[in-house]
Formats: structure tokens, C-alpha cells, sequence
């Protein structure tokens, strides 16, 4: 082995694994799992991600001293193990300090924690809300880990313009070690890599970037971990929405550190990202909500199918069961389409029909009624009907019922609360309709790895192809209320992504009456909104975590 003074190899193990929230024990027996793996195949270190005893984000679990207290004992069993000789640790974990609570890193060697490092700049924007929770720590200095000096940055420390990895290069850091817990989104990985090679660039120094893997709520821990060399060249790439560790070898040449192997795995296109983004966020939701089946109303529209196709790659088709909800306004295209989309996916499809509740509702109600028009209220009894039909069947199987509204129709309120908004989870609730069509299309032309689905097309093509309707009466159409998706999809994405006036958005060629009642529509669902399903995260502005609008406001932006 090479002396502590003149080590000139280091071999770290980097693991992005799939933590889950609360669960000390289990987390702990991942750690010790992942270091008996990394023992095996030589390593010196593993570096595990951010928070990782408690899994991230704890949120206000950390505000209870018995928590802190588990995550703790944790930490020190884990340290234990280290006296047998094999790898050392660094691993995340909420810290009770002396001035209040630190999201910190432990480092762990010859049988004991041999340094603690805490962080020091706490976000407080978008999902992250650190700050209510955590105390910043104290600008960190490097650890000497067998003879390297190797800097912690944690997460924001990197991202942040506190100078953090500035400060451990002053202070004489080697190697940059940065455990993260970086949520999806669409063209994330392009903007870590360029924070990142800021970071090199500003310390002259190589990084290594552990993000954590799965599903946590709404969001969605992608790994995709990566290393620069101190030239900033991609030293290696670890594989997207999978669980991976991979043995990276670090030498050290002519006083400076450079990756001498890994991994050099090719990430996914954007629409493949998206898709295995919600399959992995649906599948740890279910799973890890202790749910063994899902249920969810299959109408024959695009929406349905493709939460469908979610549900079967994420479960399997033996734990997904699709239903049939019929009315006197289904038309016989639409019972054609979802029993060809069951087929294809080869999963349970029951049909129950509506006729005989929905008459009952209005039978019941047709006194109250008397003198009034037919309309709205009507139409949302059919929607009703079948959210409390799915529920009914969710309460005596135990199944978790689906909810499938895409964000466009959540923006505007095209959705009816305790209807077919009913529902445990929304796989597609950060997708706006054209993405839906989008990956709907993807989805029949590719199967993603390690998805539980079949092969060709499971949304059939008619589905694609016809024009989307809530079929709640005659020839109805999402058009006769809507504006054309391609153009409400745009006016949405600059009001609710890029927070635009107006007026650049009527300047960019849109209608500006229709910007206007869009905007109204937008505004007067947030009601609504509060009230749905959680789902997964996929673009940077989704809706409930990132954006926080008042239910009560008469902003109008004219």
C-alpha cells in the first residue's frame, strides 16, 4: 500500500442509490451493502450522496430530536464497520451541532468518524427549502483522507456563489468530492455539467458529482453522477434513472489528480429522459408507499393511455388494472381504443358502466334542480360517477388509483375536482398536453431500459391520431372550450415556466384576447390545483413545489 506522504492511486467508489425518506435502517443496510460491493472490487473510499442516512429531503422529519438521534446512531455503526480495513465512507446525514441543525457529511475510517463537514449554502428557491430547516455551517477546510486532501463541497456549496470550493482549494484541497441530492428536469444535466466545470475552472481542481437515484414525492433523483478532470474534460459518466456504483481510479501525476478509468455511459434524448423520469418517480411512489397495485380509469384518450403505459412499465401488467367507465356520450371509438390499449399492454381491463349512478344523481337532485338548464353541473356528474367508482374499487382492493390530468388542463382548470381528478398520484402532471402526444409517440417506438412493458405499439395509433374529447356530451371536443393545445401549451409555458408579461407573450404572434382569458383561467384554478394529486416533476416549474401562487388573487396582468 502506498504510504499516507506519497499515495498516489486513489480507487473511489461512487454510488448513486435510491435512499428512501425516514427509512434509517434501510438506508443504512444500502450503505453497508454498497461499501461490502466497493470492498470487492478494491476501492479505498465510497462516496454516497447528499442526506443519505435520512434520504433527501428529509424536509421537517429533521426537526424531530429522535430522528436526528436514529440518523446519528447510523453514522456510528456505519463507522464501526470501517475498523475491518476496507473502504472508508463519506456519507450524508442530518447533524445536531452545538448552534442548531447541519445538513452535513460524515467521513468515516479505522473504525471511527474522523471528520464532519457541514454545509454552507442552504437553497431556498424552487423545491428547496432548506433554510427553514437547517443551520448554515462554517466555510469548510479539506479532510485528509490516507494522505489526500480532499475537499466536501455539498451540493449548493458547488452550485452558489458563497465560495465554497474556492475556499477548500485555498486551503489546500486536492480533490473535490461533492455528494448531491439534484432533483429532474428537463436539460438538468446540461446545466450541472456547466456548474460544475465552473467550479474547475475557478480551482484548478478535479470534481467528482454524486447525485442521489429515485423517486421522493414529486421528485425525481436522476444520478446521471459524473467526474472532470482539472482540464475539465469528462473524466467519466455514470448511467440516468438507474441505480449504479461504479469503482473510479484516481492517479496522481505531476502534483495533480486525474481518472484513470470509469464509466463513460451515453445519456438518454430528451423525450426518452422525460418518459423514464416519470416511470421511475410513479414506480417509488407506489413502491415505496407500500401500495401492491394501481387502478385507474382508461377513457380511450391519449391521457389514460399513456398513465396506463406508465403504470405497466413501472409495475408490471399483473399490477395494473385498467377500467372502463362508459356513459350514453362514450363513443363505440373510444371503448374500441382502450380495450386495444389494454390489450397491447396486456394488463386487467374491466368495463362499468355509468348510466345507472348518474341517473340516480340526477334523479335525486332533479327537484333542487326543476327550472334550471341542463349544463356544466351535469356533465361533471358523469365525472363524479366514476372518480367514486374508482375509489370504490381503490378502498376494497387496496389498489392506488391513478389520476391522469396533463398540465395544461390543471393549468386551466379543464379538470373536476373529486372526479377525475380523484386520485393517489399523477404520473403525468408536469406534462403538457403536446409533450403527452409527444412521448406517447416515443413510447411506441421504443421500450426503456428496464422497463416492465412489452415491446410496439402500446398507445394505439388512433388514440394519437384523434382529437382529444372529455366525451361528457354530444361530438364534444377539448377545442370547443380550449384553444388549440399547440397554442395554449405556449402561452402556458411563458406565463407559468418564464413568468412573462402579457404583452411579450402576445408580441411573440398570439391572440391577445386568448392571452388573456388564459392567464384568468390560470389564475382561478390554483384552487383546484391545491387539491390535486402530487406527481412527478418534470419541468422547472411545476406546479405546487416551485410555484406557490395565492388561491385569493385578483391580479390581471393588463
Amino acid at each position: 500500500m502506498t504510504g499516507n506522504n506519497d499515495r498516489t492511486t486513489l480507487r473511489i467508489a461512487v454510488a448513486q442509490l435510491n435512499p428512501t425518506v425516514g427509512d434509517v435502517a434501510g438506508n443504512l443496510a444500502k450503505a453497508r451493502e454498497a461499501r461490502a460491493d466497493a470492498a470487492r472490487q478494491g476501492a479505498d473510499l465510497l462516496l454516497l450522496t447528499e442526506l443519505f442516512i435520512s434520504g433527501y429531503p428529509p424536509e421537517d422529519l429533521v426537526l424531530k430530536p429522535a430522528f436526528l438521534k436514529a440518523c446519528r446512531a447510523a453514522v456510528e455503526a456505519l463507522a464501526v464497520d470501517t475498523a475491518d480495513g476496507g473502504p472508508g465512507v463519506i456519507v450524508g446525514f442530518p447533524r445536531q451541532g452545538e448552534t442548531g441543525r447541519h445538513n452535513s457529511v460524515a467521513v468515516l475510517d479505522g473504525g471511527k468518524v474522523i471528520a464532519t463537514r457541514d454545509k454552507v449554502d442552504l437553497p431556498n428557491y424552487g423545491e428547496f427549502d432548506e433554510k427553514r430547516v437547517f443551520e448554515p455551517g462554517a466555510m469548510p477546510g479539506p479532510v485528509n483522507f490516507r494522505g489526500v486532501r480532499i475537499g466536501i463541497p455539498i451540493c449548493e456549496d458547488i452550485w452558489g456563489d458563497l465560495g465554497v470550493c474556492e475556499t477548500l482549494a485555498e486551503s489546500g484541497a486536492e480533490l473535490l468530492l461533492s455528494p448531491n441530492g439534484s432533483p429532474y428536469y428537463r436539460t438538468k444535466m446540461d446545466i450541472r455539467h456547466q456548474v460544475a466545470i465552473r467550479q474547475v475552472i475557478e480551482t484548478g481542481l478535479p470534481l467528482v458529482y454524486a447525485n442521489q437515484l429515485g423517486g421522493q414525492d414529486e421528485l425525481v433523483f436522476d444520478g446521471a453522477s459524473f467526474g472532470l478532470n482539472a482540464d475539465n474534460s469528462l473524466a467519466f459518466q455514470m448511467s440516468q434513472f438507474e441505480e449504479a456504483m461504479a469503482i473510479v481510479t484516481w492517479k496522481k501525476q505531476n502534483g495533480s489528480w486525474r481518472c484513470d478509468g470509469g464509466p463513460l455511459s451515453k445519456l438518454p434524448e430528451p423525450e426518452e429522459a422525460d418518459y423514464r423520469a416519470c416511470v421511475l418517480g410513479f414506480r417509488d411512489y407506489v413502491n415505496k408507499n407500500g401500495f401492491k397495485s394501481v387502478v385507474l380509469g382508461l377513457s380511450g384518450g391519449i391521457d389514460s393511455a399513456i398513465c396506463a403505459a406508465i403504470a405497466v412499465d413501472a409495475l408490471g401488467e399483473e399490477r395494473v388494472r385498467c377500467v372502463m367507465l362508459p356513459y350514453r356520450y362514450t363513443s363505440e371509438e373510444s371503448l374500441a381504443d382502450a380495450a386495444a390499449c389494454a390489450r397491447a399492454l396486456g394488463c386487467r381491463y374491466d368495463i362499468v358502466p355509468i348510466e345507472a349512478p348518474v341517473t340516480g344523481f340526477i334523479e335525486a337532485l332533479s327537484d333542487l334542480f326543476e327550472g334550471t338548464e341542463s349544463g356544466i353541473t351535469e356533465e361533471n356528474l358523469q365525472s363524479r360517477a366514476r372518480g367514486t367508482i374508482l375509489m370504490a374499487i381503490s378502498n376494497k382492493f387496496g389498489s392506488m388509483v391513478v389520476t391522469t390530468g396533463n398540465k395544461s388542463e390543471m393549468s386551466v382548470g379543464y379538470a373536476t375536482l373529486y372526479g377525475d381528478m380523484n386520485g393517489g398520484f399523477n404520473p403525468i402532471k408536469d406534462l403538457y398536453k403536446m409533450q403527452v402526444y409527444a412521448l406517447s409517440r416515443w413510447r411506441n417506438a421504443h421500450v426503456p431500459p428496464g422497463a416492465l412493458g412489452p415491446s410496439g405499439e402500446v398507445i394505439p395509433k388512433n388514440i394519437i391520431d384523434k382529437a382529444p374529447s372529455a366525451e361528457l356530451r354530444p361530438n364534444q371536443t377539448d377545442q370547443d372550450s380550449l384553444p388549440p393545445y399547440p397554442v395554449l401549451d405556449d402561452i402556458l409555458e411563458c406565463l407559468v415556466e418564464n413568468e412573462m408579461s402579457t404583452e411579450e407573450i402576445v408580441a411573440r404572434g398570439h391572440d391577445e384576447a386568448t392571452v388573456h382569458r388564459v392567464e384568468h383561467l390560470l389564475y382561478i384554478a390554483e384552487y383546484k390545483r391545491r387539491q390535486s394529486a402530487p406527481g412527478v416533476k418534470i419541468t422547472k416549474k411545476n406546479f405546487g413545489r416551485d410555484r406557490r401562487y395565492p388561491i385569493t388573487n385578483r391580479f390581471r396582468d393588463r
